[in-house]
């Protein structure tokens, strides 16, 4: 690819890369891994079809960015979708939903019936683990930035994995409706749900600050109370707040405090009104507007943080062709990718 053709103010033409853009991994200082699965997904599938939205609808923006000059010049590759892994998620999602058709007609997660199909899924899950690990690990020891485009929320462990190695700790600031701290939710151990389940188990991530949650279960409650390393802003109180005369900007100041200075964002689309996400495997009323999250992640950067990875999670395109889902990700992507690298 030849970074000389390419026109930020004409027509941008598909090539394959997130934007169009024309970089390749070898020159790229951040670069986007695509992973297409949704295996685990409990309510409505779609989310593996979702980096391929994202994709499609990334080369219709425009590319000035108000917080970064010249943005288009960043070098952000992409990784190509890997088919091979989205045939893997078709067969392993037809296993998970025997199982959850099972344990939604009153059976057991500990049940024999259906050990197998578990032992199955899990193990699936385990190798997507190990190969998101393995593709982050190399672009790392190559000194890149590293984005996860999903998929459902599972996957971006292996990146949270890789990222301990490099980094002797880091906090994580999660955008989502829910806390996704259920204990290997439905019998699988890596399940969208349990993504922050899994992710404190990693050593080197010390803080987790959950904003916008507002579908949570008692047991996820209680161990926010609990544990020190986790703080939720939960989006009845954020918006109790506002109604209050609390500012957006300063709850954001409040948020980013509990923050360390190496952060992860991890971004579940959910997080936002479902206005802006309507076919997310798991939509609920409420949420964060589109700028009122660009404003937080803005925020962040301007308190000196640092952006040492991210993750934007289930996004599901919309049946008969509807694009929208796909192009607020793809401009939810484009904006971690500006803010990582100022």
């Amino acid at each position: 690819m030849n970074p000389g053709n390419f026109d930020p103010n004409g027509i941008t033409v598909p090539n394959g890369s997130f934007f169009g853009f024309p970089y390749s991994v070898a020159e790229a200082n951040i670069v986007l891994l695509p992973v297409p699965w949704d295996v685990t997904t409990s309510y409505r599938p779609g989310a593996a079809q979702g980096s391929q939205a994202i994709l499609d609808a990334s080369v219709q923006l425009d590319w000035y960015d108000c917080d970064l000059p010249q943005a288009w010049q960043i070098k952000c590759a992409t990784i190509p979708i890997d088919f091979d892994i989205h045939q893997q998620n078709r067969e392993a999602r037809a296993i998970a939903e025997e199982v959850i058709d099972y344990l939604e007609s009153g059976g057991k997660v500990e049940d024999r019936a259906i050990s197998q199909q578990l032992g199955a899924v899990n193990q699936a899950s385990i190798d997507l683990n190990s190969w998101v690990y393995d593709q982050a690990s190399k672009l790392l020891s190559q000194e890149k930035l590293v984005g996860v485009v999903g998929g459902d929320h599972s996957v971006p462990l292996g990146l949270m994995t890789a990222l301990a190695e490099k980094h002797s700790e880091y906090g994580i600031l999660q955008i989502d409706a829910h806390a996704d701290l259920r204990q290997a939710y439905e019998g699988f151990s890596h399940s969208h749900a349990s993504i922050m389940d899994n992710a404190l188990k990693i050593p080197q991530i010390n803080r987790l600050v959950q904003v916008g949650v507002r579908d949570v279960c008692e047991a996820e409650m209680t161990r926010v109370k609990s544990d020190p390393q986790i703080v939720m802003f939960a989006d009845w109180q954020l918006k109790a707040n506002s109604y209050e005369g609390i500012t957006w900007a300063a709850q954001c100041q409040k948020i980013i405090a509990h923050l360390p200075d190496k952060v992860y964002i991890s971004f579940d689309i959910d997080g936002l009104n479902p206005a802006y996400c309507p076919n997310t495997g798991t939509p609920v009323p409420g949420g964060l507007d589109f700028d009122q999250a660009i404003y937080l992640m803005r925020s962040l950067v301007k308190a000196k943080k640092t952006i040492i990875g991210f993750d934007l999670c289930e996004v599901a395109p919309g049946k008969n062709g509807d694009e929208w889902d796909g192009n607020v990700g793809a401009r939810i992507l484009y904006k971690l990718v500006c803010l990582s690298q100022i």
